[in-house]
C-alpha cells in the first residue's frame, strides 16, 4: 500500500498491552470484510475465537522486523503462539473491564482512524490505476526527453591515486599517448581496452561505457566525447579519476524505456497522485482549527513527483 509521506507507515505498535490486545482484534474485525473468503482458511481456535490465515498476515504485519527469523513453519507457529496470547490477553483484560478505560478508547478510536485511513488511500490508489492513466503520465515523460543526446562510448583508463602527484600524473599521460598510437596504427580499441585499462569494469567488455547522456559523466569526459564523430579517436583526455582515451561508437536521440520496464513506477507514481490530491481536497473542504497557535492557512500534502519514465535502464553516473 502506498503512503503519503505526511502518514506513517504501519510498524509494530508499542501500545498499552490491553490496547495493543483490543486494537489488534479491532483491526482484524475492519478487515475481516475485505479478506474472509474461500482461499482464507481456519488456522486455530481459542476459547472458540477463530484464527484465520489472513489474521495471520496481520500480525506479521503488526511484528514488522521483530519477526524471528527461522523456517516458514516456524514463523507460522510464532504467529498463532502472538495472536493466541493477545486473545486470551484481550478476554482477561476485558473480564476486568478495561475497555471501559477512557485512554483505552482513545487508543481504539486511533487504530480504527487509523485503518479506515490506509483503507481509504489503498482504495484512492487502485481505483486511479487505470491504463490510459499509466499511458498518459509515460507519453508527457517522453514528450519532457526533447531531443536530448546520447553517444555510445568506449575508453581506456589508466588511473592517477593522487591527483597533485604530476610524476604519475605524467606517467598515465604518457601510457594513454603510447596507446594512441598504437589505435592509429589500427590496433582494436576494444581488445586493447581488455588488455590495458585500469577500469575494473572495462577490462570484460573492451571498456564499453554504453550510452549515456552529458550529465551522466564528469564533465571534462563529456566535453569531449559529445563533440567526436562516430568512429573518432579522442586526444588525452584528464579527468579527476585520471587519464583517457576514448573512442565514440555511435551517437542517437535518446532513447526512452519500454513502458513495461516503467511500469511499475508509473503505477506508483499514479496512485500516490491520486492520495495527495484526495488528502488536499479534504484539508480545502475540512474546517480544520489550531487552538494551540494562531491560524495558519490549510498546508498542502507534499506532491508527488513525476517517475523518471524517460530514464534508461542503464542511467547511472559513470566515470
Amino acid at each position: 500500500m502506498s503512503h503519503l509521506s505526511v502518514l506513517p507507515r504501519p510498524r509494530a505498535r508499542h501500545l498499552a498491552l490491553t490496547a495493543t490486545a483490543a486494537g489488534a482484534i479491532l483491526l482484524g474485525g475492519v478487515l475481516a470484510a475485505f479478506t474472509q473468503n474461500d482461499a482464507d482458511p481456519l488456522i486455530a481456535k481459542i476459547n472458540g475465537v477463530e484464527i484465520h490465515q489472513s489474521d495471520l498476515a496481520l500480525a506479521e504485519e503488526d511484528i514488522g522486523q521483530n519477526l524471528p527469523q527461522g523456517s516458514p513453519d516456524a514463523k507460522r507457529d510464532y504467529l498463532v503462539s502472538y495472536l493466541s496470547d493477545m486473545i486470551l490477553l484481550a478476554e482477561a483484560a476485558e473480564e476486568k473491564h478495561l475497555q471501559d478505560d477512557p485512554d483505552f478508547k482513545r487508543h481504539v478510536a486511533f487504530a480504527r482512524n487509523k485503518v479506515l485511513m490506509e483503507a481509504m488511500l489503498q482504495n484512492e490508489g487502485k481505483k486511479a490505476v487505470t491504463d490510459q492513466a499509466l499511458h498518459a503520465v509515460y507519453d508527457d515523460a517522453v514528450k519532457q526527453m526533447g531531443n536530448e543526446e546520447e553517444v555510445h562510448a568506449r575508453h581506456i583508463l589508466f588511473r592517477v591515486a593522487n591527483p597533485t602527484d604530476e610524476k604519475a600524473s605524467k606517467e598515465a599521460e604518457d601510457k594513454v599517448k603510447a596507446v594512441i598510437e598504437r589505435l592509429k596504427k589500427g590496433e582494436d580499441f576494444a581488445k586493447l581496452a581488455n588488455e590495458l585499462t585500469e577500469d575494473p569494469s572495462g577490462k570484460k567488455d573492451g571498456g564499453d561505457l554504453g550510452y549515456f547522456t552529458k550529465d551522466q559523466m564528469v564533465p571534462e569526459f563529456s566535453a569531449v566525447a559529445f563533440k567526436l564523430e562516430k568512429g573518432q579517436i579522442s586526444d588525452p583526455v584528464k579527468t579527476q579519476f585520471g587519464w583517457h582515451v576514448l573512442k565514440v561508437e555511435d551517437k542517437r536521440k535518446k532513447q526512452p524505456p519500454e513502458f513495461d520496464k516503467v511500469k511499475g513506477q508509473l503505477e506508483n507514481y499514479v496512485e500516490r497522485k491520486a492520495q495527495v490530491e484526495l488528502v488536499n481536497k479534504l484539508r480545502a473542504d475540512a474546517k480544520i482549527e489550531r487552538l494551540d497557535k494562531p491560524a495558519q492557512p490549510p498546508q498542502a500534502a507534499p506532491s508527488a513527483q513525476p517517475p523518471q519514465a524517460a530514464q534508461p535502464p542503464q542511467a547511472e553516473q559513470k566515470k
